[in-house]
């Protein structure tokens, strides 16, 4: 099987590839909306990142990817006790899956052929510990949609099906792109994003030759270009795993928690899971950073991705969402980082 594209060989795309490195810090953020042109690198980026972590530890044959025996649910017939290494999981849920292949569903060759009634996991039992990955996400079926909303906040499916009664945990990094041009997102669902970016098509001639020079390279030896790129991926892992050790040391300091209070209030973000997020994302940032707390810099950095999508409609302000959030930042922390940021 052909090896994923070195994330660090992604060419511009920034603020997608840190939201990205962020939620791989710390999953609890959400997860990532990439909204944008289409071959923009969007599906390679969720790829590219899930190849540049380390591999998970789980239980040889467990259909949940469980970290040890004991966290494989009872429905599972495990023929092995042994822990092996695995790639982090990517699943690929697909716009006409069905309910019960995203949830799972009786076995249906085993109930004919034994008489037996047992369960057969789905899209989000591979998923656990991973990352699910929803193309065209605003074209998802309302039900769908409906199941992915209760499973992101319990962090577990429960399935009720022909006598069976299963659950087993699922908890995944959700990843979805799309082209808003074909349709907007459900607001329940979009605001369970943690972090929401937009990508566009590259406009500097340059850059769109490097990205042409990296791809054919890529497709002509992959090999050579895999270990042309592999320091700069261990680099970023090593970060990326200092980061996640770190995390719990970063200090919140009380300036911070009432800047994202007034950030949203000014900006008028429903609820209070803009405060969250951009709380989590910027403590994550600050771990990625190496710094010790989190400080305004590492706020203005992360407000657009963790904000845009949670701003009401205002039918007086034609501007765009992020021209929203960075003004507001701007007259909130003043137009320049300073020392005290």
């Amino acid at each position: 099987m052909t090896q994923p594209f070195p994330f660090s060989a992604i060419v511009g795309q920034d603020e997608m590839k840190l939201a990205m490195v962020l939620t791989a810090i710390d999953p609890r953020i959400g997860g990532v909306l990439v909204f944008g042109d289409r071959g923009t690198g969007k599906s390679t980026a969720v790829r590219a990142l899930a190849a540049l972590l380390p591999q998970i530890e789980q239980v040889e044959g467990c259909p949940v990817n469980s970290a040890s025996l004991g966290q494989c649910p009872e429905w599972a017939e495990i023929g092995s006790q042994r822990i092996v290494k695995r790639p982090t999981p990517v699943v690929d849920l697909p716009l006409g899956a069905t309910e019960d292949r995203v949830v799972g569903a009786l076995d249906i060759e085993r109930a004919l052929t034994r008489g037996e009634k047992a369960f057969e996991p789905g899209l989000l039992a591979r998923a656990n510990r991973g990352y699910l990955y929803i193309d065209e996400v605003n074209l998802l079926e309302d039900h769908i949609v409906d199941l992915l909303l209760d499973v992101a906040q319990s962090g577990e499916n429960v399935v009720e099906r022909e006598g069976l009664s299963i659950r087993h945990p699922a908890r995944f990094v959700l990843v979805g792109s799309g082209n808003p041009e074909e349709g907007e997102l459900r607001p329940q669902l979009l605001d369970r994003f943690g972090l929401s970016v937009e990508v566009s098509s590259p406009t500097d001639i340059d850059d769109r030759i490097e990205v042409i020079r990296r791809r054919n390279a890529y497709e002509d030896d992959t090999d050579g270009f895999l270990k042309r790129w592999r320091a700069a991926d261990t680099k970023l892992r090593k970060r990326i795993l200092a980061a996640r050790d770190r995390l719990a040391r970063v200090d919140t300091p009380e300036a911070a928690l009432r800047d994202c209070a007034e950030l949203c209030v000014t900006l008028g973000s429903d609820g209070l899971r803009g405060e969250l997020t951009l709380l989590k994302a910027a403590r994550a940032l600050a771990a990625f950073d190496g710094d010790a707390a989190i400080s305004r810099a590492h706020l203005r950095r992360v407000a657009p991705p963790a904000l845009r999508h949670r701003l009401r409609r205002d039918p007086l302000d034609e501007a765009g969402s992020t021209t929203r959030v960075a003004r507001v930042v701007d007259e909130m922390f003043g137009q320049f980082q300073t020392a005290a940021e």
